[in-house]
């Protein structure tokens, strides 16, 4: 029994269970709404307000490149080095001698050649004198058998010495310009007994020596660096191919830290065959992932940082960023 000085409890209407219930899912539901708006600004904007967007169309791995590559040259001859004009992380010239092989058998011929010439010239000089006296014998021949003074017979043989000598003629020309080309062949075979080098460069690698038996098929003697501006190959995924396209805007900067220098960029050429990912670190997706090779060249090409970029040093790119305003000023 309920003790007589003991009263029951009244519970007020308004604090029934089901109502505190409702008011506690009530302050749950505003604590939430507040904390969504105050993690709803944009993560890649800090409070300052002063960073640039992040805000990009598609990432992809890269290398530094030049058009063309690399380009290796080896002897055109075979032969023994005789110089070895560079070294390596020299800068040559365009013609520049490189390595050159033993020339004493090539200039022996190119002097042999000269001499051939020489007496076919010497004999086409000789063919033109007779040619000369026999036309002259023959045409006064032919004006005393018409003076009633000649002999017939005569004429008709200094007209055919005549003929013969213009076919002797013909033949020491054509002699003559045989000769001149065995000279210009043999002199070719001397120049190609030298390496010079086809345009400006950069020597990065030599694997000659004097003394050296080189030919045509025994590899590369020098790898050249031409001196040309960077460029970008990036791999890009196919699911992004269909929203690159040449001209677009994009940041290249060496890795993946946002510390890192960054420089900017545009697309030059989209190819047209997939290809396997070759840049990717993770060996599963790198079997698996199909790519296409996306050309990029910078917009200050010929900037010191952008000169100083090294082939083949892995890059990261990223594809529609906004550009910066001097970015934008230098472009158009």
């Amino acid at each position: 029994m309920t003790p007589p000085d003991t009263k029951p409890l009244a519970i007020h209407p308004s604090r029934r269970p089901g109502d505190l219930n409702l008011l506690r899912l009530s302050c749950l539901a505003l604590s939430l709404a507040w904390l969504l708006a105050a993690c709803s600004r944009p993560a890649d904007v800090p409070a300052g307000g002063g960073a640039k967007s992040a805000a990009y169309t598609a990432v992809a791995r890269g290398r530094i490149d030049i058009e063309g590559g690399l380009l290796a040259l080896s002897m055109p001859r075979e032969g023994t080095l005789a110089t070895v004009a560079v070294h390596e992380g020299d800068r040559v010239k365009k013609d520049q001698l490189l390595a050159a092989l033993d020339t004493e058998p090539a200039r022996l011929a190119v002097d042999a050649a000269q001499a051939q010439l020489e007496q076919a010239q010497a004999q086409l000089k000789l063919l033109g004198i007779k040619q000369v006296a026999a036309k002259q014998r023959a045409g006064r021949l032919v004006a005393a058998v018409a003076a009633g003074a000649g002999d017939g017979q005569s004429a008709d043989d200094a007209h055919e010495a005549a003929a013969q000598l213009d076919a002797e003629h013909q033949a020491a020309q054509a002699a003559t310009s045989m000769a001149s080309q065995k000279l210009a062949e043999a002199r070719y075979e001397l120049k190609q007994r030298s390496l010079l080098a086809p345009f400006d460069a950069e020597v990065v690698h030599v694997a000659a020596q004097p003394g050296a038996s080189v030919s045509s098929s025994s590899g590369a003697l020098f790898t050249l660096l031409p001196q040309k501006p960077r460029i970008v190959r990036a791999e890009l995924n196919e699911s992004f191919v269909g929203v690159i396209n040449p001209g677009m805007h994009a940041e290249v900067s060496a890795s993946n830290d946002a510390a890192n220098a960054r420089w900017s960029a545009h697309v030059l050429r989209i190819g047209q065959v997939y290809g396997p990912a070759t840049l990717e670190n993770d060996p599963q997706v790198r079997a698996n992932a199909r790519t296409v090779e996306c050309v990029l060249a910078f917009d200050q090409p010929n900037s010191n940082q952008t000169r100083d970029l090294r082939i083949g040093q892995r890059v990261m790119v990223r594809f529609g960023a906004t550009p910066a305003p001097a970015a934008t000023a230098s472009k158009d």
